[in-house]
C-alpha cells in the first residue's frame, strides 16, 4: 500500500489509476507524469494553440513504434482541433516550453479497437515522452519586454528611420540560430519599411539609443511556414534579445546641446577662420573612439572650408571663444556608410564634446585695447626708440605663458628692429611711458603655426597685457649716430691723433665715444656702442684696408646713398 502511494504521488496528473495490489486493468483516462519542468513557464499551451513538440511512442512493454527524431523534424499542430488522438489533445494542454513529459493514453483516447495500419495494435495503451519546443496562437502579435531603459531618451525610433543594434536570435526554447555579436558587427537597416521580417519592422520602433528588449513573435511575423531553409524551422515563434546602439534619419542635420557660452562673447566663428579647439569624440551609445585630450594637443583647422567632416564644419560655425557644445553628427554628414575601417564603423551617428580654445582669422591684426593711459603724454613710442615694458602673456583660453614680473626686471627693446614678434611692434607704437594696453595677436603675427616648444602652441593666439615703463627717443630712421652740436669742420684731423693722414680703428672709436661722453653726439639706443661704431668704420672705410683716408671719409649728409654712418 505505501508503494502504491508513492508511485501515486510521483504523477502530476492520475486521472484514474489501479488498485494497490490488483491485476492491472485498461486506463480510463490519460496518466502524465511530468520528468522535467522549466523554473520559468511565461506561457501554457490552451486549447487553439499552435505547438511544436518533439516526441518518442512506445508499447508498455518499451517497444518504440514512432519517433519524431527520427524524422529530423518536430511535430507542428494545433491543439484542441482535433487533429491529434484525443489523448494527446489533453496531454498538450497546460505544457509549457522546454516542459517534458510522459504521457500513457488508454486505446480509446488512442487509435481504439482498430489501431493503426501494421504500426499499431487493437486497443493498444500508448506511452509517449513529449518534449514541448514551441506555442503560439494565430492571435499572437508580438511581444516586447523593455528589461534596460537608458537614464535619457532624447529621441525613439521611428518609421524610416536607420537603426544600427545588435541581437542574440533564439527559438522559444532558447535554442540559438543567430547573433550578431558572433560576427563582431551591428545590424544596420531601416526600420519600419519592409527591410526586415515584420515583427522585427515593429519590435525596434519606439526604442532609445541603449535600450535593451525581448522581442517575440510568431511565425506569421517571423519567417513563416518554411522557416528560413537553415536554422530556423518552419511555424517557429522567433526571440530576439535586441540592443539599439544608434538611431538616425536621412533627413537629419546635425544637433547641437549642452551649449555652455562664456560671458562675453565679443565675436564668434565664421567661414574661414582657423580654430583650436579639443574634443572627445564617442558613438551614440558612449563608445569612445578619440580624443585630442588624449594627444595633449588641440584640433587646428579652417572652419567652413571642407578640411574636416560636413557636420564638424557646420557646427564650429558661431561658437565664441571658451564656448563648450555638443555635436551630434548623422553618418551621411560624418563618414558615411563605410565609416573609418578601424574605430568608427559604417553608418555610425558621431558625437563631439568640444570645447573651443581659440581662433581667428588670417586676415586678422593686433587688436589694441588702452586699458589705462596717464594724463600727460606728450611723448609716444615710435619706431627707433629704445623702450622698456613689462609683460604679462597667455593664450587666448586664459593658459599663462610668460611673464616679466617674475623675472623682476623690465623687457628691453628698441621699436621697429625686428626683436620682437610683428603683432608686439604693432602693439608697442604709439604708447606713453606708463600706459598699458591689452594686445589680442593673431598666430601670423606672433608665433606662427611651430609656435614655441612646450610654451606656445603652434597657431596660437597670444594675449599680452603690457605697461610701458621707459623710453629712450631713438634716432631718425636710417641713422646709427647723430651730433647734438654743429659738426667740426676739421672732423677729421681730429680723428687723426696720430697726424699719419689715416685713422685707425682705435682712434676712430675713441673719438665717438669721446663726443657721446661730451654729449656732442648721440648713438642709436638700445644697441651694443661698439658694434655700431665698428659698422660706421667700415661704411667710411671704402677699400676695406682697416684704415680711413681723408679721400675715403665723408659725412653722410654728403652722402648719395644712405647709409648707417657719420
Amino acid at each position: 500500500m505505501i508503494a502504491c502511494v508513492q508511485r501515486m504521488l510521483s504523477l502530476s496528473l492520475l486521472v484514474t489509476f489501479a488498485a494497490c495490489n490488483a491485476p492491472p486493468v485498461p486506463l480510463d483516462d490519460i496518466v502524465i507524469e511530468k520528468t522535467f519542468v522549466p523554473e520559468q513557464c511565461a506561457r501554457a499551451v490552451r486549447a487553439g494553440d499552435f505547438v511544436r513538440y518533439h516526441y518518442i511512442g512506445t508499447f508498455p512493454d518499451g517497444k518504440k513504434f514512432d519517433s519524431s527524431y527520427d524524422r529530423g523534424s518536430t511535430y507542428n499542430v494545433f491543439v484542441g482541433k482535433k487533429q491529434l488522438i484525443e489523448g494527446m489533445d489533453k496531454a498538450l494542454v497546460g505544457m509549457c516550453v522546454n516542459e517534458r513529459s510522459l504521457v500513457k493514453i488508454p486505446p480509446h483516447l488512442a487509435y481504439g479497437a482498430k489501431g493503426y495500419g501494421d504500426i499499431i495494435p487493437p486497443d493498444s495503451i500508448l506511452h509517449f515522452d513529449v518534449l514541448l519546443l514551441d506555442i503560439w496562437n494565430p492571435d499572437d502579435g508580438i511581444q516586447i519586454n523593455t528589461y534596460h531603459s537608458p537614464a535619457a531618451c532624447p529621441r525613439k525610433v521611428e518609421v524610416s528611420d536607420f537603426v544600427r543594434y545588435h541581437y542574440n536570435g533564439t527559438l522559444l526554447d532558447g535554442t540559438l540560430f543567430d547573433s550578431s555579436h558572433t560576427r563582431m558587427r551591428t545590424y544596420d537597416t531601416y526600420v519600419g519599411i519592409g527591410w526586415l521580417i515584420a515583427g522585427m519592422d515593429q519590435g525596434l520602433l519606439g526604442m532609445c539609443v541603449g535600450e535593451r528588449r525581448i522581442v517575440t513573435m510568431p511565425p506569421s511575423l517571423g519567417y513563416g511556414e518554411n522557416g528560413d531553409g537553415s536554422d530556423i524551422p518552419g511555424q517557429a515563434s522567433l526571440v530576439f534579445d535586441v540592443v539599439l546602439l544608434d538611431l538616425h534619419n536621412p533627413r537629419d542635420g546635425i544637433a547641437v546641446t549642452n551649449q555652455i557660452v562664456p560671458e562675453p562673447c565679443t565675436r564668434k566663428t565664421v567661414a574661414g577662420d582657423f580654430v583650436r579647439y579639443h574634443y572627445n569624440g564617442s558613438l551614440l551609445d558612449g563608445t569612445f573612439f578619440d580624443s585630442s585630450y588624449s594627444r595633449n594637443r588641440t584640433y587646428d583647422t579652417y572652419v567652413g572650408q571642407g578640411y574636416v567632416i560636413a557636420g564638424m564644419d557646420e557646427g564650429l560655425i558661431g561658437v565664441c571663444i571658451g564656448e563648450k557644445r555638443t555635436i551630434t553628427i548623422p553618418p551621411h554628414l560624418a563618414y558615411g556608410e563605410e565609416g573609418t575601417g578601424s574605430k568608427i564603423p559604417g553608418s555610425a551617428v558621431l558625437v563631439f564634446d568640444i570645447h573651443i580654445i581659440d581662433f581667428h582669422n588670417p586676415s586678422d591684426s593686433t587688436e589694441v585695447t588702452v586699458t589705462f593711459k596717464p594724463e600727460e603724454c606728450d611723448k609716444q613710442s615710435k619706431k627707433g626708440d629704445f623702450i622698456k615694458y613689462h609683460y604679462n602673456a597667455s593664450l587666448l583660453d586664459g593658459t599663462p605663458v610668460d611673464s616679466t614680473y617674475n623675472y623682476g626686471k623690465t623687457y628691453n627693446i628698441v621699436l621697429g628692429a625686428n626683436q620682437v614678434v610683428p603683432g608686439m611692434e604693432d602693439g608697442l607704437i604709439d604708447m606713453c611711458v606708463g600706459e598699458k594696453r591689452h594686445l589680442v595677436i593673431p598666430p601670423h603675427l606672433a608665433y606662427g603655426e611651430r609656435g614655441v616648444t612646450d610654451e606656445v602652441p603652434g597657431s596660437a593666439v597670444m594675449v599680452f597685457d603690457v605697461e610701458l615703463v621707459e623710453m629712450e627717443e631713438g634716432l631718425p630712421e636710417g641713422y646709427m649716430f647723430i651730433w647734438n652740436d654743429e659738426v667740426s669742420p676739421d672732423l677729421f684731423a681730429e680723428m687723426d691723433k696720430d697726424k699719419s693722414g689715416q685713422v685707425e680703428p682705435s682712434e676712430f672709436t675713441d673719438y665717438i665715444m669721446q663726443q657721446v661722453n661730451d654729449g656732442k653726439g648721440r648713438l642709436a639706443p638700445g644697441f651694443d656702442p661698439y658694434r655700431i661704431i665698428d659698422n660706421m668704420f667700415s661704411n667710411q672705410d671704402r677699400d676695406g684696408d682697416g684704415k680711413i683716408t681723408e679721400a675715403e671719409f665723408k659725412l653722410k649728409a654728403d652722402e648719395a646713398a644712405s647709409h648707417d654712418e657719420l
